[in-house]
């Protein structure tokens, strides 16, 4: 029988297992300190409780995305936490390449549904040109948004496909696996060498405060299947989306979907290789 076929059997009630790697990273994070609580899980949103959270999950760097105005940046360089430039329907292209250029910036991010423009929408080539130049990848947010003006027709993975095509030197990351269309997702991740996911906020809250059979059947089988049809554990990355997510609970539910044997991969070394965090 198949690990992801016995996974599937396995008991919900079973000890949720121990990661067993030296330390994770976190791919997909938020720096938007505001001293506020999370609206939808009540996390304080502060940097003191961002490191708390990183540490009890045995963190040793993230990856955090500035939101398109750039005033949730806070520089965290020093605790090994690098930033994804978020741009918005008119992007200062200046802005982002001067953030590239002096490592303030170690991505982009483009904002698919919050912003009422696809992939493939032209007015994104100079980013995906300046990602090509200072060789970073290109971060979608896809699937659900979290505010009603959002617009889901253009969160729709597919047309990452024509972009990833375009742009075979650019590295590109499906944030949130496309959810709910994580099938579409991970047809276009498997078809393109340089197409990535992330396992981020396919629930939110607490992992451990909710239902068992609800964490499995959201976030555990869904991550089995696309692991098991993508085929490839460089593909996949580790997110939690802080803080709408306590990131120790979801690791180790996330955990869950993810053969012991390939860990080490999709909770560290894949973002190491995918946003090139050895590079000084």
């Amino acid at each position: 029988m198949s690990f992801l076929l016995t996974l599937l059997l396995l008991p919900t009630c079973y000890a949720q297992p121990t990661l067993a790697i030296p330390g994770i990273i976190d791919a997909h994070t938020h720096t938007e300190f505001d001293d506020e609580p999370e609206a939808m899980t009540q996390i304080p949103r502060t940097p003191e409780e961002y490191r708390r959270e990183l540490r009890e999950a045995g963190a040793v760097g993230a990856v955090a995305h500035t939101h398109i105005d750039d005033e949730d940046y806070h520089d965290m360089r020093r605790y090994n936490v690098v930033h994804c430039a978020g741009v918005g329907p008119r992007p200062h292209y200046k802005d982002v390449e001067r953030g590239l250029r002096s490592g303030k910036y170690r991505c982009i991010k483009i904002y698919l549904g919050y912003v009422h423009q696809y992939a493939n929408d032209a007015h994104y080539e100079p980013l995906y040109k300046l990602a090509k130049k200072f060789d970073v990848p290109v971060v979608f947010h896809t699937g659900d948004t979290y505010d009603r003006r959002g617009l889901v027709k253009y969160a729709h993975p597919l047309t990452i496909d024509e972009v990833a095509v375009d742009h075979p030197e650019v590295k590109f990351v499906i944030a949130h696996c496309g959810n709910p269309w994580i099938t579409t997702a991970a047809m276009v991740a498997r078809k393109n060498p340089n197409v990535y996911l992330d396992g981020s906020a396919l629930l939110t809250g607490d992992m451990d405060d909710q239902r068992p059979e609800r964490v499995e059947e959201h976030l555990v089988r869904p991550l089995s299947w696309l692991f098991g049809y993508v085929n490839d554990p460089r593909k996949l990355l580790f997110g939690s989306d802080w803080p709408l997510n306590d990131i120790a609970s979801y690791a180790r539910a996330f955990s869950r979907a993810i053969p012991r044997e390939h860990r080490q991969a999709v909770f560290h070394d894949n973002a190491v290789a995918v946003f090139h965090l050895n590079r000084r």
